[in-house]
C-alpha cells in the first residue's frame, strides 16, 4: 500500500545524519589500536610523522593532528628534537597526573606536587566484594588484589588509600614487591604487568573520620576528611583499578583544572 501523503503543514522526520569522523580522528583511532596492542611500549619512540603518513596513506599534517590529539590525552609525549614517545607514568610530568592534592602554602620554585612517602599497610588476594566486582566489571567473588597504604608529606600521613586490582591482571603482585619498588605505583603497573592507566573517573564527598582512619592519619575521630573514589581505566575504557582514598585537607587542598 503506498504511503499516505502528509497532511498540509506536517513536518517530515529529518533523515538520519550520516556517521562521519574527520580523517585525523580515524588516524588517531588506528594509532590508539597500535598502542593498545603493545606495538609501541611505554617510553618507546613511535615512527616519524613521515613514516606514519606513508603507512596510512595520508598527509603528514593529518598525522600531526592525530598525534597532537593523543598528546593532549597524555598518551603520547613530544620531545623537541628527539621525536614522539609513548607516555609513561615514569615521566615527571605524567606520574602525578592523578594525584590532585596540593599544599596550601606552596614553596616558590618547588615541585607542584612534593614527593610523598609511601607506607604499605597490607597487600593480599581476596574475593571481590559485590560493590568492588561491579565497579571493575568482575563477578562477585572473583579474585582481586587488595592494597592499603598511606601517603605522607613531611612525616605526616595525608592520604589513606584502599586499592583493588583485578587478580588475573596482577598475578605476582605482593607486599614484598610493592615495598621494594621505589618508582610511581602506576609505572610499576605498566612496566611489570602491562596495565596502563589512561584516564580516571572520580567521586568526591566530605566525610568524618572513623576511629581506624583517624588513627592511621593522625587526626581526631570525627575530623573532616575528603573521600575520593577513583575508577581508573585503560584502553577501551576497561576498568582496572578501584581506589578509595581519604584525604586530610587540614593543610592541603584538592585541585582540579576544568576545560
Amino acid at each position: 500500500m503506498p504511503d499516505e501523503p502528509s497532511a498540509p503543514g506536517a513536518e517530515r522526520p529529518a533523515p538520519a545524519a550520516p556517521e562521519f569522523a574527520p580523517l585525523y580522528q580515524q588516524i588517531k583511532t588506528l594509532l590508539l589500536r597500535s598502542l593498545q596492542s603493545g606495538e609501541w611500549a611505554p617510553g618507546q619512540a613511535i615512527p616519524s610523522e613521515m613514516e606514519l603518513a606513508a603507512r596510512f596513506k595520508v598527509s603528514q599534517g593529518t598525522v600531526r593532528k592525530a598525534i597532537d590529539a593523543l598528546a593532549a590525552d597524555n598518551l603520547l609525549l613530544r620531545r623537541q628534537g628527539k621525536g614522539t614517545f609513548v607516555a609513561t607514568h615514569a615521566e615527571q610530568t605524567i606520574q602525578y597526573r592523578f594525584l590532585r592534592l596540593k599544599p596550601d602554602a606552596a614553596v616558590p620554585g618547588a615541585s607542584e606536587v612534593p614527593p610523598m612517602a609511601r607506607r604499605f599497610l597490607d597487600c593480599k588476594r581476596v574475593r571481590a566484594p559485590s560493590d568492588v566486582a561491579r565497579a571493575l566489571g568482575l563477578k562477585s567473588g572473583d579474585p582481586v588484589v587488595e592494597i592499603r597504604r598511606t601517603l605522607s608529606l613531611a612525616g605526616q600521613a595525608v592520604v589513606l588509600d584502599d586499592i583493588w586490582l583485578p587478580g588475573t591482571l596482577f598475578r605476582g603482585l605482593t607486599a614484598e614487591r610493592l615495598g621494594q619498588y621505589r618508582g610511581p605505583l602506576y609505572n610499576l603497573f605498566e612496566t611489570e604487568f602491562g596495565v596502563r592507566m589512561i584516564r580516571a573517573e572520580e567521586k568526591i564527598r566530605a566525610v568524618l573520620a572513623d576511629a581506624e582512619s583517624a588513627a592511621l592519619l593522625g587526626v581526631a575521630p570525627g575530623a573532616p576528611l575528603l573521600s575520593v573514589e577513583r575508577l581508573s581505566l585503560t584502553y577501551d575504557d576497561r576498568a582496572v583499578e578501584l581506589r578509595r582514598g581519604l584525604y586530610d585537607t587540614t593543610h592541603h587542598h584538592y585541585r582540579n583544572e576544568l576545560s
